[in-house]
């Protein structure tokens, strides 16, 4: 997947040698947001976009989702996300980062379970959120903006402070607007545990057991939970991320089809092959070649 750097270079057309590694905000509009749809699911970093003006409609998890000004949505890595349309006065403040790049105190260490709050106790990876709210929100990222483009001595530490700023407002805002949880706290647990996991592991592991061993839960427990949050499987996570991971290497990588299942721990190179073709609808040869 793209590192944080290099996606922080198709948005701003340049290296991006002189940017802040662990975090990036920015203006987003309606050409900005479709323009993602080339690289949705392709970074390894977190997003929060507000919209300001106008709106935006995503396909997500088989349903349309529609984002008016105060809305917030959250992208994390994988997941499987289409812009459909925008208005064509779309405005928005998108931020991302790294899930380390907060101050690592316990609250702020949690930016997964802020990420997927949403959809563990809403079914989507979105956020009404106050009026007042969401202006404090966006202030805080124009303030972002204005001292990543600065020349301050202590800038990476003031951005970090920031930064977790943003997240402890944002945390706040969630915990005062999600009153009545549809999911007990310990299936909540256990599914961002498995998220958490699921980025470091998914290539070498692609069985279920090794999650559940790692959480200290069964096999079929686990299966229970992620059904449950969201009406998807433990194998519907990790093939997205291996479909992910694989049309990525194929896109930007010189590595051989052999080699990118070596990569991904296929046992061979016909079973990656096939089971490209089963996601994808193209073997990985036709893919690389469109």
């Amino acid at each position: 997947m793209y590192s944080l750097k290099e996606a922080i270079g198709l948005y701003s057309g340049d290296a991006a040698s002189d940017r802040n590694d662990a975090m990036y905000c920015f203006e987003t509009t309606a050409a900005t947001a479709l323009r993602t749809n080339e690289k949705q699911g392709f970074f390894a970093c977190y997003v929060f976009t507000l919209v300001e003006r106008g709106w935006m409609t995503i396909r997500y998890n088989g349903r349309e989702l529609t984002f008016h000004p105060y809305d917030l949505y959250t992208y994390s890595p994988g997941l499987p996300v289409t812009v459909i349309a925008t208005s064509d006065d779309f405005h928005g403040l998108s931020l991302m980062a790294y899930e380390h790049a907060a101050i690592d105190t316990p609250t702020l260490h949690d930016l997964v379970r802020t990420a997927y709050l949403p959809i563990v106790q809403l079914n989507e990876p979105k956020q009404t959120l106050p009026a007042d709210t969401a202006r404090h929100l966006a202030a805080k990222m124009r303030e972002i903006i204005v001292y990543l483009q600065s020349d301050h001595i202590y800038k990476a530490e003031v951005l970090r402070l920031l930064y977790a700023i943003f997240l402890l407002d944002l945390q706040n805002a969630q915990d005062r607007a999600i009153v009545h949880h549809q999911v007990p706290k310990r299936v909540e647990e256990i599914f961002i545990g498995f998220i958490r996991l699921l980025p470091d592991h998914f290539a070498e592991h692609h069985d279920i057991p090794f999650y559940a061993s790692a959480l200290h839960i069964s096999p079929v427990y686990l299966s229970r939970v992620v059904r449950r949050v969201t009406g998807r499987t433990v194998v519907d996570y990790i093939n997205q991320m291996l479909l992910m991971e694989a049309s990525f290497l194929l896109r930007t990588s010189e590595l051989s089809i052999t080699q990118i299942a070596d990569c991904l721990h296929f046992a061979d190179t016909p079973s990656f092959s096939k089971f490209f073709s089963r996601l994808k609808g193209l073997s990985p040869r036709e893919f690389r070649e469109q």
